[in-house]
C-alpha cells in the first residue's frame, strides 16, 4: 500500500472525526436503530430503513479514515529539513499573478486536506504540480483550463 501525504493538522483532523464518528455517531445509530425495531415490522418502516442506511454511511467513514491514517505519511511544516526555500508538500507559499499583479497565499496538502477557501490546494492540482520545486523569484506556468497562466513565487515558508 502506497503512503499518502498527509499535513501534521490534516491528520488530526481526520483523527478527531474518527473519533466523533466511533463515540457519538455509532452509538447513535444503534440506539436508532433499536428504536426503530422496537416498533415493530421491519418490512415498511421508514425509520428502520434509514438507520440502516445512516450506519452503513458511518460504517464505511470510519473504514475509510482508518485506511487513511494506516497508510498516512505524516509531515509537519515546521520541522522541513533540506528544502531549502522551495516549494514541497506542506509549505505555504505566496504568489503573485504576473499578468495582473494580485498576490495570493496557499499551502500544498494532502488531497483530503485541500480546501480552497482555507487556501489549501492538492498536491495534485495543477498549480501545486508547477510549484514543486521552485523557489522565490521563480516563475510557475500552470496549464489551467482557461490557457496557462505564470505566478511569480514571492515568497516559501514552512508553518
Amino acid at each position: 500500500m502506497s503512503k499518502v501525504p498527509l499535513t501534521a493538522i490534516g491528520a488530526e483532523l481526520l483523527r478527531q472525526e474518527l473519533h466523533h464518528l466511533k463515540t457519538v455517531e455509532r452509538p447513535a445509530v444503534i440506539n436508532a436503530i433499536s428504536e426503530a425495531r422496537a416498533q415493530g415490522d421491519l418490512s415498511e418502516n421508514a425509520e428502520y430503513d434509514a438507520a440502516k442506511e445512516r450506519q452503513s454511511f458511518v460504517e464505511g467513514r470510519i473504514v475509510e479514515l482508518e485506511s487513511k491514517l494506516g497508510s498516512a505519511q505524516i509531515i509537519d511544516p515546521r520541522t522541513i529539513s533540506g528544502a531549502d526555500g522551495r516549494c514541497v508538500f506542506g509549505s505555504t507559499v505566496v504568489l503573485e499573478d504576473t499578468n495582473n499583479g494580485d498576490v495570493v497565499t496557499y499551502q500544498i496538502v494532502g488531497d483530503d486536506e485541500a480546501n480552497i477557501r482555507e487556501r489549501k490546494i492538492s498536491i495534485s492540482s495543477p498549480i501545486a504540480r508547477a510549484l514543486i520545486g521552485k523557489c522565490s523569484g521563480d516563475i510557475a506556468e500552470v496549464r489551467a483550463p482557461g490557457g496557462v497562466r505564470e505566478y511569480e513565487v514571492v515568497d516559501v515558508q514552512y508553518i
